[in-house]
């Protein structure tokens, strides 16, 4: 009778088109950061698997299309040192040859994506070792070069019919034992005469795990090292970051950090052809359009390093463009889009003396709350096919930061709307109201002689005098901003100047007092004094908390020949107390 020698896996079910495998073990991985090689090793324990049902089962962790997504996994379990999966393939007609070569036997290997909260390193030896003390799955692929030479479908082993040997449950082991011994070899791409060793010495699949790996690393440290702009085996997230740095230099200049620099000469062809390399993608008679088109539309980390170059540019314009009223207020992050009250207690009073009986009274706090609410204004940016094949990083950087100053000047305009508009706040009276005494009683101040030192001396008494929400305790706000626009610059630089006077008389007592911001917003002689927002903010910006400032984000566009970004900001104002703001009209 002929042997049954078929390498099936021994749990695939044809009719169900599904598949148990060993998707990961302990087995250490060799990997690469921006320090030097390290040894990854998975921990179980920490794994959360909640969202590890319908997950994707991917053809060599390719997404760029549908037909990458193979199937689905049904579950997943520990068993000691192995993490296994139950996997369902699709029944699609592109996915039949898939389930051929897993009957045959020529698809073996398997491979998992993950997302790491949290690593531990020990270093023993020289050698550092990484485990995921917070982690989850993302994807589990099929593919021909496994990173963990023992994450494979389950197979059977050529078996002997009974009625021809009768064979022991000890030999089966002994079996088992050394085919899985030499698979953990072959994959570790290591010498036959290894596992002819291990066998030999009868070695265990731990101790033949160690050994393995201990062979791995005594062949990497006896390996020529050669220096290369961009080594394959590099940490991804570090390559995208060095790349960034080197695409920002050459879109804006500025400062290139000293691990970047070999990078800074490539070209943008030259960085979606590695980054395609990365992905298992050979480039080898492409076209620059194809080797874009292939970029962008794959997993390859290029759109990224495109994307996080603009994205450093604009917010570098953006910070120095940013608009001066932005000193005067109170920065915030908020949650969502819904409209958020800020509270704001009163004042406690005075302390109390005790009474002969010990009673202490208790007493309550005023309060009140102005509302705000975040709204998102947006661009979009194309790069054209042309820009990138003619390798123009100038234009990219003039059309990013661009983008950054039209964030800038956005927050500008709302927060002047919301100064020179004078809503009304919660108790229905306008922010700078005659019944709240700050508003100065002469017109066009600064534009009188002298007027302006008068005025901006009134509004200083008049802040010091404030109470707070009880109406009774004083608060002291101390004047720290002159804020006006462009038409009166000069006479608030004068009213403000440090002079040397010839008498008391002279002297001018808001030298040094106040600092001078203009906004050129403010198209008439209105002057307004605020407190130090450190002290009592008279006025809240705020941001999304989970994007502040101004961001560029890529976006899927296959209508566009290049790549599409957007530019988007999440930013709200409003209004916070008045007691720390006076007004000196210009009417």
């Amino acid at each position: 009778m002929p042997l049954d020698a078929t390498m099936a896996p021994a749990s695939f079910d044809p009719e169900t088109r599904t598949v148990e495998a060993v998707i990961a073990t302990t087995y250490p991985v060799m990997r690469r950061d921006a320090r030097g090689i390290y040894s990854e090793v998975l921990d179980f324990s920490t794994l959360d698997l909640s969202n590890a049902t319908n997950l994707r089962v991917l053809d060599s962790h390719r997404t760029a299309s549908v037909r990458d997504a193979m199937g689905t996994v049904e579950a997943v379990r520990v068993e000691g040192d192995k993490l296994i999966a139950k996997l369902r393939l699709s029944a699609a007609d592109d996915v039949a040859p898939v389930l051929q070569r897993i009957a045959d036997g020529t698809i073996r290997g398997v491979s998992i994506g993950y997302r790491v909260k949290r690593w531990s390193e020990q270093s023993s030896g020289g050698t550092r070792t990484r485990r995921p003390m917070e982690w989850e799955l993302t994807e589990i692929t099929l593919t021909s070069n496994p990173a963990d030479p023992a994450a494979t479908l389950r197979q059977k082993e050529a078996t002997v019919p009974n009625d021809v040997i009768d064979t022991t449950p000890a030999d089966e082991a002994e079996t088992t034992r050394r085919t899985e011994i030499r698979s953990l070899v072959r994959f570790a791409g290591l010498e036959p005469a290894i596992a002819d060793d291990l066998i030999d010495a009868g070695a265990d699949l731990t101790r033949a795990k160690a050994e393995i790996f201990d062979a791995q690393q005594n062949r990497q440290r006896s390996a020529p090292i050669i220096r290369s702009h961009a080594p394959a085996n590099d940490d991804p997230a570090v390559i995208t970051r060095r790349q960034t740095d080197a695409v920002a230099y050459r879109m804006a200049g500025g400062e290139l950090p000293e691990d970047a620099r070999q990078y800074v000469n490539l070209s943008l062809r030259d960085m979606a052809s590695e980054s395609l390399a990365r992905e298992g993608i050979s480039t080898r008679g492409m076209s620059a359009d194809e080797v874009f088109t292939r970029a962008a539309h794959t997993s390859s980390d290029f759109p990224l390093v495109v994307s996080n170059a603009a994205n450093k540019v604009a917010l570098d314009t953006y910070k120095a463009a940013e608009s001066p009223l932005k000193s005067l207020c109170r920065q915030k992050t908020l949650a969502n889009f819904k409209e958020s009250i800020a509270i704001r207690l009163g004042e406690m009073g005075r302390l109390e003396p005790l009474n002969e009986d010990g009673e202490i009274k208790a007493t309550s706090r005023a309060e009140n709350g102005e509302s705000m609410r975040l709204k998102t204004f947006a661009r979009g940016l194309t790069v054209t096919r042309e820009l990138l094949i003619n390798d123009d990083l100038n234009m990219l950087g003039d059309m990013t930061a661009a983008l950054g100053e039209a964030a800038a000047q956005t927050e500008a305009d709302e927060l002047v709307k919301l100064l020179i508009d004078n809503p009304a706040m919660s108790d229905g009276i306008t922010v700078f109201d005659d019944s709240r005494g700050n508003v100065h009683d002469v017109a066009n101040a600064f534009e009188t002689s002298g007027g302006a030192q008068l005025a901006i001396a009134a509004a200083r008494k008049a802040m010091r005098k404030r109470t707070g929400l009880d109406g009774k305790t004083l608060i002291n706000v101390s004047p720290r901003y002159l804020l006006v626009g462009p038409d009166i610059e000069d006479e608030a630089e004068k009213a403000l100047a440090e002079i040397y006077p010839a008498t008391s008389a002279d002297v001018n007592t808001m030298a040094g007092k106040l600092v001078l911001l203009v906004e050129p917003r403010i198209t008439d002689s209105t002057g307004f004094v605020f407190a130090d927002p450190a002290r009592l903010a008279a006025m809240q910006y705020a941001y999304l908390s989970a994007a502040q400032g101004v961001q560029i984000q890529r976006t899927e566009a296959w209508d566009t020949l290049g790549l599409k970004f957007r530019a988007f900001l999440d930013f709200g104002c409003g209004w916070l107390d008045w007691r720390g703001a006076h007004k000196v009209p210009a009417e």
